[in-house]
Parts: C-alpha cells; sequence; structure tokens
C-alpha cells in the first residue's frame, strides 16, 4: 500500500539528480565503480553492451559533474585511470537502497526474456 510523503510534487535538484543518475547505462557504470572498476576496459567488460562510445559519453558527463575524476598515467602505452569523487561515493547508499529494492520487485532476467525487457512482479 503506498503512502503520501510530504514530497513537493518537484523538485529541480532532485530533477536533475534523477536525470544524471536515471541516464542509459549510469546506473550500471556506477554500480562497477563502487565495486572496485577503474580502467575504460575494466568498466567495459563488467557492463554486457555497452558501446565503447556510450561508456565514453557517460564517463565524460560523470567527470563533468564532479563524481568522478580521470587521471592520465604517463606510461607506454599511456594509461587512464577513473576514480570516484567523495561526491561520486556518496551515490554508495543510494545505488545500495535501489540494488535492495530491484531484489525485492524485479524479476529475474532469464534467457528468455526479450532483450531489454524486464518482467515486472
Amino acid at each position: 500500500m503506498a503512502t503520501e510523503t510530504s514530497f513537493a510534487a518537484f523538485c529541480p535538484r532532485y530533477h536533475r539528480a534523477v536525470e544524471l543518475i536515471g541516464r542509459r547505462w549510469s546506473g550500471a557504470i556506477l554500480r562497477a565503480m563502487l565495486s572496485g572498476a577503474h580502467r575504460f576496459s575494466q568498466l567495459s567488460e563488467l557492463i554486457p553492451g555497452v558501446s565503447d562510445r556510450l561508456l565514453s559519453e557517460r564517463l565524460k558527463e560523470f567527470e563533468a559533474e564532479g563524481l568522478l575524476v580521470r587521471t592520465v598515467i604517463a606510461e607506454t602505452p599511456v594509461r587512464i585511470e577513473y576514480h570516484l569523487t567523495e561526491k561520486g561515493y556518496a551515490l554508495l547508499p543510494v545505488v545500495e537502497a535501489l540494488a535492495t529494492w530491484a531484489e525485492a520487485w524485479i524479476a529475474p532476467v532469464t534467457d528468455d526474456s526479450p532483450a531489454g525487457v524486464l518482467s515486472l512482479p
């Protein structure tokens, strides 16, 4: 049973936050980074289906928003690492809460599920 809360119907800060972390693949990228992935190739391997172009785009967005820092390590070949900032790590409770909700309410994805379609209980 849903209960009403004292939330205002619209909050621009909330809307911006949901748009940022709710973009396609953003949640998966954030979760992978929270689990310790720091290199582009690691993120790409951990997130099946994400294209290099889209991963790069999201990492740039996260950097612009101050959620991560991009570090270029001068060696041969050049190595680039991405690390969450304090602002990025502050999303850990949000990711954990969403993961808990998903475990309780989202049906498991099976091999016979249509691609990209989730079944809700």
